[in-house]
This record gives C-alpha cells, sequence and structure tokens, in this order.
C-alpha cells in the first residue's frame, strides 16, 4: 500500500493553479501546456491510487482506456512543451531578437499549440497501432498504458520523447550560454520579449530540470521494459491486435513495483517544480496582486 500515492497527487494537481493565475494573463501557449498536461496526469495518478489501492479488480475499463491514452500523450506533450519554452528563451536572449507584432505572438502562439496538443494528439494515435493490449491494472498504482515491444513501436513511441527531451536540452544549454556571454546587457536584450532577467532564469531552470527528469522516466522506462520484453517480431497489425482486449493484471506480489514507484514521482516531482519556479519572483507577485485586485473589483465589486 502506498497512502502517500493520492494526497500527494491532488496537492500537485491543485498547486498548479498558482502559477496558473500569473501565466493565463500572459498567454504564453508552452507555459499553459506544461501546467495542463501535468495537472491532468496528477489527477489521474491521484485517483488510480484510491480506485486501485490493494487490488487489481477491473473496475472502470472505459476510464482506463482514456486515462492511459491521456498518460502516452503527456510522456511526449511535456517535452514538447519544455521545446517550445526552450526555443522561445533562445530567441528571447540572442542578438537576432526582433521586435514582433501582435500578429506575429498570434502566429507562435498557434504552432506552439500545434506541438503541445497537436503533435500529442498524433502521437497517441500512433500508440494505437503499437499497442498490444488494452492497458494494465498494477496494484496500487491503477492502469497503465500497453505496448508491444518492437522495432516499430521504438520508432513511433519510444524514442520520439527522447529526441524531443534532447533538443529541449540543447536549447537549454545555448540559452545559459547566451546569458554568460552577455550578463551586463542581458536585462537590455530581453526587453523586447517582456522577460526580466530573473523570470528568464526561472523559465530555464525548470525546463532544464523537468527535461531532466523527463529523460529519466523515458529512459527508465524503455530500460526496464526492454529487459523484462524481449524485442519481438513484427508481423501484421492484425497479428498484433489479435487479442486487443485482454487486461494484465498485475498484484502487489508480481507487478514491476521498482519501475513504477520510480517513475510514479515524476510527475509530481515536474508538477513541484514547475510551482515553485514559476510562483516565485516580484513578476509573479505583481500579478496576484493584479489578479485580486481584478477579483475584486470584478467578482466582489469592491474596488481598491
Amino acid at each position: 500500500m502506498h497512502p502517500e500515492f493520492a494526497p500527494v497527487a491532488f496537492l500537485a494537481a491543485f498547486l498548479l493553479a498558482i502559477p496558473l493565475i500569473g501565466t493565463w494573463r500572459s498567454g504564453n501557449i508552452s507555459i499553459l501546456s506544461t501546467i495542463a498536461w501535468l495537472f491532468v496526469t496528477d489527477m489521474i495518478y491521484a485517483v488510480d491510487a484510491i480506485v486501485w489501492a490493494g487490488n487489481v479488480d477491473i473496475r472502470a475499463p472505459v476510464w482506463c482506456d482514456i486515462s492511459t491514452k491521456l498518460i502516452v500523450g503527456a510522456s511526449f506533450a511535456v517535452p514538447a512543451s519544455c521545446l517550445c519554452l526552450c526555443a522561445h528563451l533562445e530567441k528571447a536572449s540572442s542578438m537576432r531578437q526582433v521586435h514582433s507584432s501582435a500578429s506575429d505572438k498570434r502566429r507562435r502562439q498557434y504552432f506552439d499549440a500545434f506541438v503541445c496538443f497537436g503533435l500529442p494528439t498524433i502521437y497517441m494515435v500512433l500508440h494505437f497501432i503499437v499497442q498490444g493490449h488494452r492497458f494494465d491494472i498494477i496494484e496500487n498504482y491503477g492502469c497503465r498504458p500497453t505496448v508491444y515491444y518492437s522495432i516499430p513501436s521504438l520508432m513511433m513511441v519510444s524514442i520520439p520523447p527522447i529526441v524531443v527531451e534532447i533538443i529541449s536540452l540543447g536549447y537549454g544549454a545555448i540559452v545559459v550560454r547566451n546569458f554568460m556571454r552577455g550578463r551586463e546587457s542581458f536585462a537590455d536584450i530581453l526587453k523586447a520579449s517582456g522577460l526580466t532577467p530573473s523570470r528568464y532564469l526561472r523559465l530555464i531552470c525548470m525546463s532544464i530540470f523537468q527535461m531532466l527528469l523527463m529523460m529519466t522516466l523515458t529512459s527508465i522506462e524503455l530500460g526496464f521494459n526492454l529487459m523484462r520484453y524481449p524485442l519481438q517480431r513484427w508481423t501484421t497489425y492484425a497479428d498484433v491486435h489479435h487479442n486487443f482486449s485482454f487486461i494484465g493484471l498485475y498484484p502487489f506480489e508480481t507487478g514491476p513495483l521498482k519501475e513504477c514507484h520510480i517513475t510514479w514521482w515524476v510527475y509530481p516531482a515536474c508538477t513541484f517544480i514547475c510551482v515553485g519556479f514559476l510562483s516565485s519572483g516580484q513578476d509573479a507577485v505583481e500579478e496576484y496582486k493584479k489578479c485580486i485586485s481584478w477579483c475584486r473589483s470584478h467578482i466582489l465589486r469592491r474596488h481598491l
């Protein structure tokens, strides 16, 4: 039993409301996407920890179908969101930064929305192609997605998140280099993007730490699964899905506990990192003041 799972996951999910206040006003799609995907994953983990505490009963198969697919999407969406954020920070910190118009900002938001939500949707569809059976239920952890481990699954599901994470870390390294090269004039360089040096550093630190955690998650999952399930030969789509309705049940004694316990903490940890870096700093405090002022004047009808 893990009685700490549900409280930790619920706490992580609700804490995301704090950075959402300031981020919503800025319209930064990449950060909003990170918050959204982390919230969804934390809530899934919390519900699963309650429903499947001490059992592997097939209680809510439709919930498992939906939640496992969203977990798959989050494994790509969180790195993709960090990639968009790192690319934006790299542009903001470079000498080629130019003033952008409202239409330029709108186009960037559309592009970020496609990367942060459109590509994860495509990724979830690709996962269905290599999904050997419906899902697994692991005692105390709940529903988990499944993969028919083969060369196609490596190419379509396992490798893409790792590639995105590596590119994001590469952008992060460039951003840190830009900061170290021009620390004296850095505030002036960032003015066009509306960022302060403090917020800039917090965003890049958040992205790097999250990418390191997500890379740990994907590497551990891939390594454990390849050790447990050697690569199988891909024959035909029909053959891979011939017993698709099967649901794997793993009680506490037989489940992949070490892998699950390590990887379970990655999303709550990413959440706490996100909340910590986005909710601190003078700029965040100013956003909270503006939000409180708006609530008083528009909701409570009491002007300051």
